[in-house]
């Protein structure tokens, strides 16, 4: 795996993504350099390194960006990448490492370390779409995978990092089976261009999977312009075990109660709050915002290595 000129690769490592996979790190990192490149690690201690490592990182043509971690850690460096200046903002590489690694999944990444080296170095940049999300108070965050409200924002907001170490997947899991101790009547409105929806939850993607292999919008596309609005229309405990049981047998696009939607503007507005607490966002996996927030696609595309 050569190039006529040697790459320089600015690894943004999440520490503690590492320790789940640290063979496949190591070996990565390893045949990179022996192919003759230039190997730089960031390591973050805190939420907003990697996107600040991102958006700083200085470089030429030759520069590629690894986002090494998760699902949340490529959040992070998607959002830095979005906010640089540069016209040629460099391409975006992936060593995954997190729990459930859905964007890896969804381009086709093969988790082992030759195979993502030569990915890193041998493909050329696809150009991606990215979603945007905006709130009420003017912040914008941008996501690579899907935005929810809901259930699963809210199983999202209440895993914290250690229950999330200790657990891995577990840990959604669990806290599953907490919110399902509470009232899981929430109802709201969604938007979507312009034309009005309820559902008991939504989440407005980009991508086909949703929490790992399960497919969730089979038509969605990441190289294809526009959002899809996966509806979850009856509310209430039973329905919450249906759609998930149902998610996790292949047949969620088929379910009763379960409608997808095209779009390319949604906005979400709560209705019914039945626990009385916050409204959460999830933006890849990772708890960001609180309602209502309007989703759409970036003006911006992404430069994404995938395999071929």
């Amino acid at each position: 795996m050569t190039t006529m000129q040697p790459l320089r690769f600015v690894v943004i490592r999440n520490p503690v993504a590492g320790r789940r996979n640290p063979s496949l790190l190591r070996r990565t990192l390893r045949t990179l350099a022996q192919a003759g490149h230039r190997v730089e690690i960031h390591d973050t201690a805190r939420r907003g390194d990697a996107e600040r490592l991102a958006r700083n990182a200085q470089g030429d043509d030759r520069l590629r960006i690894v986002a090494a971690g998760g699902d949340g850690t490529i959040n992070e460096v998607v959002n830095g990448l979005m906010l640089r200046n540069d016209d040629a903002t460099p391409p975006l590489g992936i060593l995954p490492l997190g729990t459930a690694n859905v964007l890896a999944g969804e381009v086709g990444l093969c988790l082992r370390p030759v195979s993502v080296a030569q990915t890193l170095i041998s493909t050329e940049p696809t150009l991606v779409h990215v979603g945007r999300l905006s709130t009420t108070s003017g912040s914008v965050r941008h996501f690579s995978l899907m935005a929810g409200a809901g259930f699963d924002a809210k199983v999202v907001a209440g895993v914290d990092g250690e229950l999330k170490r200790r657990l891995g997947k577990g840990a959604y899991v669990w806290r599953s089976a907490v919110e399902m101790t509470r009232p899981v009547d929430a109802l709201y409105a969604v938007d979507i261009d312009g034309v009005r929806h309820e559902a008991a939850s939504v989440i407005v993607t980009r991508a086909r999977r949703y929490g790992g292999p399960y497919q969730i919008a089979p038509d969605a596309d990441l190289r294809m312009p526009g959002l899809t609005a996966c509806l979850f229309e009856r509310g209430g405990r039973y329905n919450v075990l249906r759609y998930g049981a149902a998610l996790l047998r292949g047949r969620l696009p088929r379910t009763p109660g379960f409608r997808v939607v095209p779009a390319t503007s949604v906005r979400i507005v709560p209705l019914v709050n039945g626990n009385g607490h916050r409204e959460p966002v999830q933006i890849d996996g990772d708890d960001a915002a609180d309602l209502p927030v309007t989703v759409d696609v970036a003006p911006r595309q992404l430069r994404l290595l995938m395999p071929n």
